[in-house]
């Protein structure tokens, strides 16, 4: 039996979801595609899809955040992909160095974007306060 059938995806996904790490080898470009389009509509969880061939593009392409190894099977994973390494062993700085900065980044622009707002709709308040609500 398919293990991306209507009758066991469900119980495919529970012990997808029991692991830290989901592996698939052995599967067809498709499958790979299908485990994290399972994944991502059931499961409220950021897909991260490693690949270093052409036979992992469609995976890539379906994960959020897709990533290529340059290899000996071409380029078709680094050119679909959303960020590409020459080796393996550079993911972990990706991971923890550039994504904290990136989550960084990310809080500070929302504390300036909330600040800028506030300041110009209470810009607003004060004018209609100053111009007593007249629009003039």
């Amino acid at each position: 039996a398919h293990a991306l059938e209507s009758d066991v995806k469900n119980d495919l996904l529970e012990l997808a979801c029991m692991c830290k790490t989901v592996v698939c080898c052995r599967v067809t470009p498709l499958q790979k595609a299908q485990v994290v389009e399972l994944v991502k509509k059931y499961r409220n969880a950021v897909t991260l899809a490693i690949g270093d061939g052409a036979n992992d593009v469609s995976m890539i392409k379906s994960a959020h955040i897709g990533v290529g190894i340059s290899g000996q099977e071409g380029l078709q994973a680094v050119l679909a992909s959303d960020y590409s390494f020459a080796q393996f062993r550079y993911l972990q700085r990706l991971l923890l160095v550039h994504g904290r900065w990136s989550y960084v980044r990310m809080c500070k622009f929302l504390c300036y974007f909330f600040y800028k707002n506030f300041a110009f709709t209470l810009v607003h308040f004060w004018f209609g306060f100053f111009c007593g609500f007249s629009a003039q």
